[in-house]
C-alpha cells in the first residue's frame, strides 16, 4: 500500500500570488502542443504553417478553459454553481470536463478553420495528435491535487489519499488515465497521423480511442459523488458521455476511408 505525497498544490507563491500546479501542467500542455504543431506544420500536406499554429493554439487554449470549465458545471456539478456562482470562475480548484473541453475546441477549430479557409476537418486531423500530451499534463495535475482518485482496491500499487474520506487503499486512477489519455494515446495518433491520411481518420481515431481508453479506465475511478452510478451500479457520466464518441469515431474513419476509395 502506498501513501499518496502531499504535494502543496501552489506551486509558487509570491505575496498574494500564487500560482497552482494544475495550472502550470495546462500550461505544460499548451507549450508542448505549440512545439509539436509547429513540427508538424512543416509537413508538406499540413493546412497550416508555422506563424499559424500559435494562433490557432490561442483560441482552443480559450476553448479548453471556457469548455472545459463550462462542461464541468453542466455535465457534473450545476449544484454547486447555484450555490456559488463564483466558483465557477475558481478554476485552480479543480473540476474541468474533458468533454466540455471538447467542445469548446470544436468550436475554436470550426472558426479558424473558416478564417483561414483550412476548413474544420483539415484543422481537426491536425491538431488531434496535439491534444494527448494536454490531457496527460491535466492528468497529472489532479494526481498532484489528489483528486479524482480511484475505486477501494486490495493490488499492492494501491494508494491512499488524504483528501479522500477514508483510508482505504484505492486505484490511482489519475495515473492510469495518464498513461492511456496521455502516453498510449499521443503515440498511436503520432504514428498514424505520420503521413497523409484521408480527411477524418485521424480524428475519428482520435475519437474512438480516447472514448475507448476514458470508459475502460472509468472502471477503476470513483464515480463524482454528486452524481455517482447513473445505472447498473457501474455506469458513470464519464463513460456515458465517452461512448458515443466511441461511435462516432468508428464512423468517421468508415466514412473517411470509404470516400478515399471512391
Amino acid at each position: 500500500m502506498l501513501q499518496h505525497p502531499q504535494i502543496d498544490p501552489v506551486a509558487i507563491a509570491i505575496g498574494p500570488l500564487k500560482i497552482h500546479w494544475y495550472g502550470l501542467t495546462y500550461l505544460v500542455g499548451f507549450a508542448a502542443g505549440w512545439w509539436l504543431g509547429r513540427l508538424r506544420s512543416r509537413k508538406p500536406w499540413s493546412p497550416l504553417n508555422e506563424e499559424q499554429v500559435g494562433d490557432l493554439l490561442f483560441y482552443m487554449a480559450l476553448g479548453v478553459i471556457l469548455g472545459g470549465r463550462f462542461g464541468y458545471v453542466v455535465f457534473y456539478n450545476f449544484d454547486a454553481f447555484l450555490a456559488d456562482p463564483l466558483w465557477l470562475l475558481r478554476v485552480w480548484e479543480g473540476g474541468m470536463s474533458f468533454h466540455g473541453g471538447l467542445l469548446g475546441v470544436m468550436l475554436a477549430m470550426w472558426w479558424f478553420g473558416r478564417k483561414t479557409s483550412a476548413g474544420f476537418w483539415s484543422i481537426a486531423d491536425f491538431v488531434a495528435p496535439l491534444v494527448p500530451v494536454g490531457l496527460g499534463a491535466g492528468r497529472i495535475g489532479n494526481f498532484i491535487n489528489g483528486e479524482l482518485w480511484g475505486k477501494p482496491t486490495d493490488v499492492s500499487w494501491g494508494m491512499v489519499f488524504r483528501t479522500a474520506p477514508d483510508s482505504l487503499a484505492r486505484h490511482p486512477s489519475q495515473i492510469y488515465q495518464f498513461a492511456l489519455e496521455g502516453v498510449v494515446l499521443f503515440a498511436i495518433l503520432w504514428w498514424f497521423s505520420s503521413r497523409p491520411r484521408p480527411k477524418m481518420a485521424v480524428s475519428g481515431l482520435f475519437l474512438a480511442c480516447y472514448g475507448s481508453f476514458r470508459f475502460f479506465t472509468e472502471f477503476f475511478r470513483q464515480p463524482d459523488p454528486q452524481l455517482g452510478y447513473l445505472a447498473f451500479d457501474w455506469l458513470t457520466m464519464g463513460q456515458v458521455l465517452s461512448l458515443p464518441m466511441v461511435i462516432a469515431g468508428a464512423a468517421l474513419i468508415v466514412i473517411a476511408y470509404r470516400r478515399n476509395a471512391a
